[in-house]
């Protein structure tokens, strides 16, 4: 299903504020002041094993880091191509890359296409997904927030834009800028931003709910649900946002992508770029070993949220956060058409004893060798990291119980903002100190056993 060459964009109706809900990135409260109504009725966490409950030997793990570069500002993503260099997405518009003796070299500076973005703000330069092909030439892709472009209400925050930019030997040309994809966006923050390539080679892309609180205000429509009105996250037809995308940007033509004819809604009711949706923030995911998706979606006021994401899943909001319902007493378990709301595999709440959080990281299954113990583990965090780091435990139903592990180093900073993966599998992770967009706390680090 070929794309035609203009610029694709998707509009929403519009209709009333209702106030912000908690996100992914620096400075998040949490919650919010305004929100009301959050039923939060569902399994308990705790009473799963989701609470903390320690796992095997991870019970007495410690963890460390070594620290590969410092200087960033708001370092929210980390990528390795195949050919082993260290890039770091920082989050006002720059991406740079990272020497063998940890300095800093600009590969690419796009801040004069970026919304300002200072103090507190979930806009900005958001993610990077460099071809699978590429081998220091090839083609990098930039997930960024643009000031209103062409299409975009006056009404709205800003344009989702996805490009690509062409790299030769290691030099990134700023001029070579193509653009996939456009989406206007409602509100300023739920940005998501996270983008990968998956072992098939299609390019997935988190797209969120498009701001504001409880999936509802200007730019979010109707859906099924009707005890909590709203939304995005359960619309498949009237726009792209609340979803995971999933296109094929090598089309070899002028368009910049094409719909892969296997997406679950080709030719059917609904977006073909969908490949699954019932979201509200899903800030970063992550292909494991066996080819399954992670998806951490950030939760509003009560719970935060990681899912295995399948083809033509509905993940729930906002009928539900996580295992609970949302604004209801009681919530249905599918949609009218019978299709099921899925499941997270892991959930944990704001303010549990030994497990909580306000803005869930998504991170990585391990396969690397620095730490034995967390083989076969899903590790992953919260924005508030509190010197730790989480780690989940596979089950075969029910949710996956999770431990908080320490982090010994004092270099380890006070916010955790995304995870990498080196070539090797060793896991990396991005930290600050600054409560928003500023200064020059940023650091990625590696993870090792303390």
């Amino acid at each position: 299903m070929q794309r035609p060459s203009r610029r694709r964009f998707i509009q929403t109706g519009l209709l009333t504020v209702v106030g912000l809900a908690g996100c992914a990135t620096p400075g998040n409260s949490g919650s919010d002041e305004t929100d009301t109504g959050n039923g939060g009725v569902g399994t308990d966490g705790a009473a799963t094993g989701s609470d903390g409950t320690a796992a095997g030997d991870l019970a007495d793990l410690e963890l460390g880091v070594e620290t590969l570069a410092t200087g960033f500002t708001s370092p929210v993503g980390v990528s390795v191509p195949a050919e082993g260099t260290l890039y770091v997405v920082d989050q006002p518009g720059q991406l740079y890359r990272v020497t063998d003796g940890g300095d800093l070299e600009v590969a690419l500076d796009i801040r004069d296409r970026v919304v300002d973005v200072s103090g507190y703000d979930e806009r900005g330069l958001l993610g990077a997904a460099f071809h699978p092909d590429f081998d220091g030439s090839g083609r990098v892709f930039l997930r960024y927030s643009a000031p209103r472009r062409e299409g975009t209400p006056d009404s709205y925050s800003h344009t989702f834009v996805l490009s690509s930019f062409q790299v030769s030997d290691g030099s990134f040309d700023p001029e070579s800028e193509r653009t996939v994809l456009e989406i206007p966006q409602p509100q300023a923050n739920h940005n998501a931003g996270s983008i990968a390539f998956g072992p098939d080679g299609y390019l997935y892309v988190g797209v969120g709910d498009g701001g504001g609180a409880n999936d509802q205000g200007t730019g979010h429509v109707d859906d099924w649900y009707d005890a909590v009105p709203g939304g995005n996250g359960q619309d498949v037809t009237e726009n792209l946002l609340g979803s995971i995308l999933r296109i094929n940007v090598d089309t070899g033509g002028d368009s910049p992508y094409a719909v892969p004819e296997d997406n679950p809604l080709v030719d059917g009711d609904g977006l073909g770029e969908q490949y699954a949706w019932g979201f509200r923030n899903p800030w970063r995911f992550s292909f494991g070993p066996g080819s399954r998706l992670f998806v951490a979606d950030v939760g509003q006021n009560e719970y935060e949220e990681v899912n295995v994401v399948e083809r033509g899943g509905n993940y729930g909001w906002n009928v539900r956060e996580a295992t609970h319902c949302f604004g209801a007493e009681n919530c249905p378990g599918e949609t009218p058409d019978g299709d099921p709301l899925i499941d997270p595999i892991i959930e944990y709440p704001h303010g549990g004893a030994s497990v909580s959080g306000i803005s869930v990281i998504g991170g990585y299954l391990y396969d690397g060798d620095a730490v034995p113990a967390l083989q076969g583990h899903y590790v992953f965090a919260d924005w508030r990291a509190d010197g730790q780091l989480f780690v989940a435990r596979e089950r075969d139903d029910g949710l996956w119980p999770v431990t908080a592990v320490p982090v010994a180093d004092d270099g380890f900073g006070s916010n955790v903002l995304s995870f990498g993966r080196t070539t090797a599998g060793e896991l990396l992770v991005c930290t600050t100190d600054a409560g928003g967009v500023s200064g020059n706390s940023g650091a990625v680090h590696r993870i090792r056993q303390a």
